[in-house]
């Protein structure tokens, strides 16, 4: 079956072209974005999470985003939605996709 086309995805892909170790894999009707193991973003429904940490979460919720529902039961709240702003300007959304995969 061929990999269906997924103009978003490929559109974060770009923009994180500098993160090295970077890979996308096809999960839950979406997208798992890592770097080398570290699991630390989802691309799902036209929108990009990002894992937060406790000092990094307050510049999501600054930016007024919610954390990751994937349905109306289910809530993770380690997954935070990337502001349109970062997510537009390459450097800085490499700047926060590093930061959301550090341990």
């Amino acid at each position: 079956m061929p990999a269906k086309h997924d103009g978003f995805k490929d559109f974060v892909l770009d923009q994180l072209t500098d993160l090295r170790g970077l890979t996308c894999r096809a999960m839950f009707g979406g997208y798992g974005l890592y770097r080398r193991a570290t699991f630390f973003g989802i691309i799902h429904k036209g929108r990009l999470y990002f894992k937060v940490t406790k000092t990094t979460v307050e510049q999501y919720k600054t930016q007024g985003m919610k954390p990751f529902r994937p349905n109306a039961k289910q809530t993770l709240k380690n997954y935070y939605e990337v502001p349109l702003e970062i997510l537009e300007h390459s450097e800085h959304l490499t700047v926060w996709a590093s930061q959301a995969a550090e341990r």
